[in-house]
């Protein structure tokens, strides 16, 4: 198996020479370059992933690499090495996009521990493209976004699910995403060969995708809403009206919030999930051939206990369930979709996030999540004050947030916690809330990075 590639660049002859001992022994194979010029040379021949740099060298400047670099491949990280006492070095580097910084004096441990991190983060990046490109042609994952392990199993079941007939049902809180998860199920949708010969060969992604919102439609006309009528069949029915099912032949139906149907009208909907047929309000019944799909944010099992929802219709509904975690069990996707929607909302402005903005959009619990997120970014674009978007830009109920008291946080054992272990599992938590990174992490913690490090080491 091949050895992880890094680049280092550092013109003090000393130091490079333990740099590449230490990271030589820890497995990695190093390539050095005594300064810029020629550190970018070896960059286009090398390929790394990972690239280490010094700020201040003769020539190139750290700088200059850094942007070199990100402007050639985006996806490599990049490390930077600044002197002790100059942390305005590495806040401007963190802004042309490094990844993480270390500062001179440095030891072998905080050196491996820096390197270790980059390259988790790099397999992560890789891995998620590699599932971004594997399912490229089955499922459209273009507006799902997120690298955290409760995504990632969400992706993987979708890619599981959606070349087959399966029926599915998709929970989660208001906000998380449903209808995205939905129309991926339906972008990587199959037919089974009978049903492929009935619409002239063609896959169920390529017919509709109809999505109805069983809760915006009053229960009177939700049946002729689903079913469709036949002129007469009631006061008002001047002409036959297909409903969503026939509308949706060949394709997919997306039942969004089905825990509001009403109880009379859910035995049809099994029958019409069983048999595949449906019968129109005043007609006869009619085959047709839909793929449903189905979403609720309500709690489906009290539900069922109040008798608001049949047992068998939401056993036929839930034969494969994917549950949607809210955004503050997966706080390390904010960052990643706070770039989305820049881009989606700031058109051609190149617009930063200053990293006390971000550590706060990170805490912050989101109870109406994705949603919310965009609808605060689409603000802030618009209410900024300056280039860049400062905490002062952020929503009040975002910028003046509770933070947890230690009462709140804490929940102490009558016999005592040791104070070394408290510390221990603070930097724990706060690593695994920030994704590994450290920069983060010791802001979150309000503690130097320097701190930060020194309590992991001991």
């Amino acid at each position: 198996m091949a050895r992880k590639t890094l680049l280092l660049i550092d013109d003090d002859d000393s130091l490079r020479r333990v740099t590449e001992f230490t990271l030589h022994e820890a497995g990695y194979r190093v390539v050095t370059a005594t300064n810029g010029e020629e550190g970018l040379k070896f960059f286009e021949l090398e390929t790394p992933e990972v690239v280490i740099t010094d700020i201040q060298m003769p020539g190139i400047s750290g700088y200059e690499v850094l942007k070199r670099v990100k402007e050639q491949r985006p996806a490599t990280l990049v490390i930077v090495i600044t002197a002790f006492g100059t942390l305005e070095q590495a806040v401007e580097a963190m802004k042309l996009g490094a990844y993480d910084y270390i500062t001179k004096p440095f030891s072998r441990d905080e050196l491996r521990l820096v390197v270790d991190k980059a390259f988790s983060y790099r397999g992560l990046q890789e891995e998620n493209l590699r599932l971004r490109e594997e399912l490229t042609d089955r499922v459209d994952f273009t507006n799902l976004i997120g690298i955290s392990d409760e995504m990632q199993q969400v992706f993987d079941m979708v890619r599981r699910v959606a070349p087959s007939e399966t029926t599915v049902l998709i929970t989660g809180e208001s906000g998380t995403g449903k209808e995205l998860i939905a129309r991926a199920i339906h972008h990587g949708s199959e037919r089974r060969e009978r049903a492929r010969a009935i619409h002239h060969g063609s896959e169920r992604r390529e017919r509709p995708f109809i999505p109805v919102n069983c809760a915006a439609i009053p229960s009177e006309l939700l049946e002729s809403e689903l079913f469709g009528h036949l002129k007469g069949a009631f006061t008002g029915a001047v002409k036959d009206r297909k409903g969503k099912f026939e509308l949706a032949d060949g394709g997919t139906l997306f039942l969004d919030e089905v825990g509001e149907l009403p109880v009379e009208l859910q035995p049809k909907l099994l029958r019409a999930l069983q048999e595949r047929e449906i019968e129109p309000v005043g007609g006869a019944t009619r085959k047709v051939d839909v793929r449903v799909v189905a979403a609720t944010n309500v709690d489906i099992e009290t539900a069922l206990e109040e008798g608001n929802f049949r047992e068998d219709l939401y056993y036929r509904l839930a034969v494969i369930p994917v549950d949607l975690p809210p955004l503050r069990a997966r706080r390390t996707d904010v960052s990643l979709l706070v770039r989305h929607f820049l881009k989606k909302h700031g058109g051609v402005v190149e617009l930063e996030v200053a990293g006390e903005a971000l550590a706060a959009l990170e805490t912050y619990n989101w109870p109406g999540n994705v949603r919310e997120l965009e609808n605060a970014v689409e603000r802030m674009i618009v209410l900024r004050r300056g280039e860049r978007i400062e905490l002062v830009d952020l929503p009040p109920k975002i910028r003046e947030q509770d933070r947890p008291t230690v009462c709140g946080v804490l929940n102490l054992p009558s016999e005592g916690y040791p104070l070394e272990e408290l510390e221990k599992e603070a930097v724990m938590q706060a690593l695994r809330q920030c994704g590994g990174n450290q920069t983060r992490a010791a802001a979150f913690l309000h503690i130097p990075r320097h701190t930060l490090i020194y309590r992991m080491d001991h």
